[in-house]
């Protein structure tokens, strides 16, 4: 197809990466180990990791798990938030010829089932903090070995000692649980030592990830994501970075803040897999939510990458704190997950001198498929162009191309598309065309440049009196709003016009009111797309990635409506 984007390429990026350099993750990873051995690769509550260090406990802890009689292609979960033990336990996994299976450590038991029973999972490495969860399921799931860390596993003598004990006795933050024959993090490397580990032949084709989506459109399905597929997504990343990387000299090894969970695909590809890539240093933040906490932490480093989500941009740049922090090392502060609006885009870029450059990307395809480029100046209101490798399609409900400039549903095909859900033929064959384009449910506009603007999800879409309304735009004009900090929309139905438009805001102004709010729409958007319902709230809900649940709230709104009727 006519890739006519690649014009618009910064220079230095090539038009296509070689994703058959590597046959493995585990080859790439292990390459990373030698050519780095000395440098720190993670750092987490003061204490660093260098690759060396990754290296030996790694291959301690896979020769441990392939003890256990696990064979080539079994699924072994990693259950726990951003610490040192999270990249240990996934290059354990992959060295040892296993599939990583990526669960949220703040999963009900219901959802914990769900995705171990769904991926087949044999072992779990799991944080203490949510073993009540996993002991309420575990006899309703294939799990035969549990490996339990603590938070302060790798954190050192005395150190790694104070903090579990803290935990347990002080803050009684470990609910009780019962998992008899579990084993404990440190007690498995420990054997695992006294152990040689085996190196499997793994292939580009072999799985190397199941990572399932967020559920927020259904049952939550794994993509599966294979070693090749992680490679083209990585490199492509690796060479889109560079233009970003070289606006400024950078002193020693680049340094990424990863304060975005690494069990979700944005943090697992951007953060930790390409740090460990280019040599660079990974500072985990293991609560994101604490934001003064954060704010602390950064303080500390020269930092040159960052990822972030909207909620956490704007999160960051409305805390008293952070104007406080040295950004002049700051080279690209990407978006992604969710989209970046303008108001929380202008405020960063004020405050950091850093603009934020919004991507795109998805479970099924590894994470970012598309990117502004990284050595821009300004934010630009797009999710930017393809990425090495990548083609994009608009397409019609037809599954026909749309004219260049009109809006169509996302189609995306290249190296870095899942192989399918994990053992569910049939939805795959729901979101494959038949010449392998991913459609993503999400409906975009691609310029004359190559240049993609995200409407929005079509299952997000509002359908007024016959009229196409989509969420983000709304949004985007009511935060605009001095008065307004955050806010969602959804459609809920209207007896006179299908659907209506609901809002729901967490202000800024205590003294903001629904009259002055609504004037404010009036003013800005067409009589159609102006809200009908605004409802003040002091949070909204969110996913592990802090992407807001449009469709909790919007749940919510028609059942009570449904009781007040």
């Amino acid at each position: 197809m006519d890739r006519f984007w690649l014009k618009s390429y910064p220079a230095g990026v090539p038009e296509n990466v070689d994703v058959n350099k590597y046959s493995s993750v585990v080859a790439l990873l292990e390459e990373s180990f030698a050519k780095y051995r000395d440098d720190k690769a993670y750092i987490c509550m003061d204490k660093a990791l260098t690759f060396g260090e990754v290296d030996a406990l790694s291959a301690a802890l896979g020769a441990y798990l392939q003890s256990l009689g696990l064979k080539k292609g079994d699924r072994v979960a990693i259950m726990m938030p951003n610490l040192l033990q999270y990249p240990v336990a996934v290059a354990a996994v992959l060295r040892a010829g296993f599939i990583v299976v990526n669960v949220n450590p703040l999963y009900t038991p219901r959802e914990l089932a769900h995705q171990l029973k769904d991926s087949g999972a044999q072992a779990i490495i799991i944080l203490e903090n949510f073993a009540a969860t996993l002991g309420e399921v575990i006899a309703d799931t294939p799990i035969r070995h549990v490996i339990l860390a603590a938070v302060g596993d790798l954190l050192g003598f005395p150190k790694g000692t104070i903090v579990n004990f803290v935990l347990r006795n002080v803050k009684k933050a470990i609910p009780a649980y019962s998992l008899p024959g579990a084993i404990r993090f440190n007690t498995a490397l420990a054997r695992g030592r006294h152990v040689v580990l085996a190196k499997p032949e793994i292939t580009p084709d072999d799985v190397a990830v199941l990572q399932y989506t967020g559920g927020t459109t259904g049952v939550s399905k794994g993509a599966t994501l294979l070693h090749r597929t992680l490679i083209g997504n990585l490199l492509a990343s690796e060479a889109w970075t560079q233009p970003g990387l070289k606006r400024k000299p950078i002193e020693g090894q680049p340094v990424f803040i990863c304060a975005l969970p690494l069990y979700h695909v944005f943090a697992f590809v951007s953060c930790a897999l390409l740090a460990m890539r280019m040599g660079g240093v990974n500072v985990l933040i293991p609560n994101p939510r604490d934001l003064g906490g954060m704010i602390k932490e950064l303080a500390k480093y020269r930092f040159n990458v960052m990822p972030g989500v909207n909620t956490l941009f704007n999160g960051l740049a409305n805390h008293p704190d952070f104007a406080k922090l040295d950004f002049s090392h700051l080279l690209i502060a990407n978006g992604g997950g969710m989209a970046v609006q303008e108001a929380v885009a202008k405020k960063w870029l004020a405050l950091t001198g850093c603009p934020i450059v919004e991507g795109y990307g998805l479970s099924e395809t590894s994470a970012g498929v598309t990117c502004n480029p990284t050595d821009s100046s300004a934010y630009t209101g797009t999710i930017g162009l393809p990425l090495p490798n990548v083609e994009i399609r608009m397409l019609d409900d037809d599954g026909k191309d749309v004219p260049r400039g009109a809006a169509g549903e996302i189609a995306i095909r290249g190296p870095q598309v899942m192989a399918g859900y994990w053992q569910r033929p049939d939805e795959t064959a729901n979101v494959m065309t038949p010449d392998g384009f991913f459609k993503s449910g999400d409906v975009g506009i691609m310029d004359e440049r190559g240049y993609i603007t995200i409407i929005d999800r079509k299952k997000d879409m509002i359908l007024v009196s016959g009229f196409n309304v989509y969420p983000n735009e709304i949004e985007g004009v009511a935060v605009s709003h001095p008065g307004v900090l955050e806010c969602a929309v959804v459609g809920v139905p209207d007896r006179n016009s299908g659907e209506a438009v609901m809002m729901f805001v967490v202000r800024k102004d205590p003294n903001l009111t629904k009259e002055e709010l609504m004037k404010f729409c009036m003013e800005n958007l067409t009589g159609y797309k102006k809200p009908k319902y605004i409802e003040f709230r002091t949070d909204l809900p969110r996913t592990n990635v802090g992407k807001i649940l449009r469709r909790e709230l919007r749940d919510q709104a028609i059942k009570d409506m449904t009781k007040a009727a």
